[in-house]
């Protein structure tokens, strides 16, 4: 019987790209499956055979622990030369954008506590 090995959703392309090959190299069947049109299914890997389970989730959690190593090294090296991305950067390299979001956070408060204002007036 198939079993849930791999959730898809959010998962860059190329990360999923290189689970398939991890997989593929290692000999596991698997399948895949897509949210469809609505969204309203699961986008995974699935493994067909449910005995290899513990070798294939051995083999995903090594490959996750060395991506995690590999973005923090990255992140670490840009942080280093000082080009990192912080909220500052971010706010100066899209300012209209950030000026937008903080509008639209202000009126969504703003209509969460409006009720309430009125009705201890």
């Amino acid at each position: 019987m198939a079993v849930l090995l791999f959730h898809l959703r959010n998962v860059p392309e190329e990360e999923a790209e290189e689970v398939r090959r991890l997989l593929d190299e290692h000999g596991l069947e698997t399948f895949e499956t897509r949210a469809g049109f609505w969204g309203l299914g699961v986008a995974a890997i699935w493994l067909r055979d449910q005995n290899e389970l513990a070798r294939a989730r051995a083999l995903i959690d090594a490959y996750q622990h060395a991506l995690g190593e590999r973005v923090r090294h990255e992140h670490d090296a840009l942080a280093a030369r000082g080009e990192a991305p912080t909220l500052w950067r971010r706010l100066a390299r899209q300012p209209i954008r950030t000026l937008l979001l903080a509008l639209l956070a202000a009126a969504v408060l703003a209509l969460s506590l409006l009720p309430f204002v009125w009705l201890f007036d």
